[in-house]
């Protein structure tokens, strides 16, 4: 538990030094600085939310990526490496 309090006053103490260090600047670098903090804020919170589904869209690109090679062993021809959809079997008009 005593690190959770640890941690818990650490943050205040951040959180009243970044306050203080806004109140001792003049209103157009209070503008600023909250829009440094704005930006701040929304990279880290873009950060955590790719960071926590970015299993989820791996595994979603695994998935579609073997759907369309099942899809693709079943409607039509391998020769070696090479595919033929089965669509170019058919007679073609001439020009």
């Amino acid at each position: 538990m005593h690190a959770v309090e640890t941690l818990f006053a650490s943050l205040m103490v951040l959180v009243c030094a970044v306050l203080f260090v806004r109140l001792c600047l003049g209103a157009r670098r209070q503008q600023r600085f909250d829009w440094a903090l704005r930006r701040a804020a929304f990279a880290t919170r873009r950060f955590a939310l790719r960071a926590y589904h970015w299993r989820s869209a791996r595994k979603e690109a695994e998935r579609v990526a073997e759907e369309a090679i099942e899809r693709a062993r079943k409607n039509g021809d391998w020769s070696g490496n090479v595919y033929t959809p089965k669509s170019f079997r058919g007679k073609r008009k001439p020009h």
